[in-house]
């Protein structure tokens, strides 16, 4: 018995290790230099440092009206409304992020695109039904996907030049750290009343109040736990700093910065306050799908014409079009991913996952799903496969039954990984020849106009043009890439739609 017992026990492992090095050799996780573990964490972190969407897209979505002065979903109550976004959109993340996992194979995450979102609700929304805002991000996301099986799109990522991709991730990489900096607080606006000329500050004029000591504190410590090289320093990181915010809140009764009623506390949370629900039904929450399937693919044009829907299309299809390039090419370099001409193998898959994404956002009424540059969050965690997505994905899910949960993490607990990955993609910078005017000015100007701008498509567009411009002076014409003087004409139309519209009567 005991001889039985031990060959059924050596045939369950057996069976086992046979399922995990399946799984390992699809997702190439030892390939790739990482374990399992690695990739758990890594997939835990990109969460966290993601899982602020869930709460920041509502309420960006959640409170704009549309031509008929409707909420999303047709609803009149905002307090219908958010609850239905934050579920569409955790939803969408979830499964797109998945999707990414299984198809993509790399560690990238997938949600609702900031910047996108407030076009849609500040842009599209007014000039007709959400249902029909939607469909034109439907109308995007499809299109960009017959980019992607044209080959378009991968064409356009292998026709830029090798400096202007690691440009891209540098710039990717200080764009996260100014996120990181303004969404904790650290770095602010200076109020339209100061009368200052200076755009931004430190703090309020100063460093106050107990958030900004919780960012510091986890900065600190995050830091400190990777410098040591402590497996999961990212994660403890988010983790810990976020248990310190909780003991804060209680004790100090700070608030968040502005309030349910409206009132601003200059010195409280960015986002949300972290309490812990006071009950079980403030943890576990249905999720309310109701605005899936909401769009209206060509309503749009019987209110605002042809020309205006094609610009409109043409905006967002520009702007998901290289953020996600942006995104891609600066995760895949700081988990050294990319080959020696700085293409990611296998990007079609994840270029087809990314636009089907913007349609399934468009489709949920989430707005436009992109991936997302948090997602370096879990290439600092050594996470390498597309495991981590899954993880991330799978949390997502979760957080649509447990969505009071979410809202636990502060803003000032999460960023501190941002600082942390920015200065990881920042290391690339040593992979740009600056001597190469035609390359070092280029690579200056997408590096810089990313943070300054707030907008990864803008310091892409910023780099291609200055490279066409630049090559084309220099006498050197034949060395810019067809396919990159096609998009920087697309990129000065771009950075001049506001004429364009006028020009045409739009």
């Amino acid at each position: 018995m005991n001889a039985s017992g031990s060959g059924n026990s050596g045939t369950e492992v057996a069976r086992r290790k046979g399922a995990l090095g399946a799984v390992d050799t699809y997702f190439k996780v030892s390939q790739r230099g990482s374990t399992f573990g690695r990739e758990v964490r890594g997939g835990l972190a990109m969460f966290f440092a993601m899982a602020y969407i869930v709460v920041l897209n509502p309420l960006i979505l959640g409170n704009a009206v549309d031509m008929n002065d409707d909420l999303v979903g047709g609803v009149a109550d905002p307090g219908v409304a958010i609850p239905m976004v934050a579920a569409a959109t955790a939803f969408v993340a979830g499964v797109m992020t998945i999707m990414m996992g299984v198809v993509g194979r790399y560690p990238f995450g997938v949600a609702a695109g900031m910047g996108l979102n407030v076009v849609v609700a500040v842009t599209l929304a007014p000039q007709m039904t959400w249902a029909d805002a939607m469909g034109l991000v439907v109308l995007e996301g499809l299109i960009l996907l017959v980019l992607v099986f044209t080959g378009f799109r991968g064409a356009v990522f292998r026709a830029i030049p090798p400096g202007l991709k690691t440009a891209i991730a540098v710039g990717l990489g200080l764009f996260l750290t100014f996120v990181g900096f303004v969404n904790a607080g650290f770095i602010q606006r200076v109020p339209d009343a100061a009368g200052s000329t200076v755009p931004v500050q430190l703090g309020s004029g100063h460093l106050n109040g107990w958030p900004i000591l919780v960012f510091v504190l986890g900065l600190v410590l995050t830091i400190v736990l990777m410098v040591m090289r402590v497996p999961g320093a990212l994660l403890i990181g988010i983790v810990a700093t976020t248990l310190v915010a909780i003991a804060v809140e209680a004790f100090a009764k700070v608030g968040p910065m502005v309030a349910a009623n409206g009132d601003v506390n200059p010195t409280g949370w960015s986002l949300n306050a972290p309490r812990l629900p006071g009950a079980v039904s403030d943890v576990v929450r249905t999720p309310d799908l109701g605005l899936l399937g909401q769009f209206n693919l060509f309503g749009s044009l019987e209110h605002i014409g042809v020309v205006a829907v094609i610009l409109l299309v043409f905006t967002l299809i520009l702007a998901d079009f290289f953020d996600t390039m942006g995104t891609m090419v600066g995760v895949a370099g700081q988990a050294d991913l990319l080959d020696e001409d700085g293409d990611l193998p296998g990007a079609r898959s994840v270029l087809a996952v990314d636009s089907l994404a913007a349609a399934a956002g468009g489709a949920a009424s989430a707005s436009s799903a992109t991936v997302y540059a948090e997602s370096a969050a879990a290439a600092g965690e050594g996470a390498r496969t597309g495991v981590a997505s899954i993880v991330a994905g799978v949390m997502f899910l979760v957080a649509m039954l447990f969505a009071p949960l979410v809202t636990v993490v502060p803003f000032e607990a999460a960023t501190p990984v941002l600082i942390v990955v920015g200065f990881l993609m920042m290391t690339q910078i040593s992979k740009i020849d600056f001597t190469d005017l035609g390359i070092g000015i280029p690579a200056f100007l997408t590096i810089v106009v990313m943070p300054f701008t707030y907008n990864i498509a803008n310091g892409i567009g910023a780099g291609f043009i200055a490279y066409a411009v630049v090559r084309l002076a220099q006498g050197r014409p034949r060395e810019v890439h067809p396919l990159m003087w096609v998009v920087a004409a697309a990129f000065l139309v771009y950075f001049a739609l506001e004429p364009v519209q006028r020009l045409l009567g739009v």
